[in-house]
């Protein structure tokens, strides 16, 4: 699935995609990764809100 993804953001239609990840903090205290793509226009605002 991850190779279909890279593929698809390197098409032309694409290059408007960031993918992002941020740290997340679970229920034992410690932390896992969340990605998501976003346009990049919204990275700042993604990173931002809680």
């Amino acid at each position: 699935m991850a190779k279909k993804v890279v593929a698809t953001l390197k098409t032309a239609a694409g290059k408007d995609y960031a993918k992002v990840y941020r740290a997340v903090k679970n229920a034992k205290g410690s932390y896992s990764f969340k990605s998501e793509i976003v346009p990049n226009e919204n990275v700042k605002s993604y990173f931002v809100k809680k």
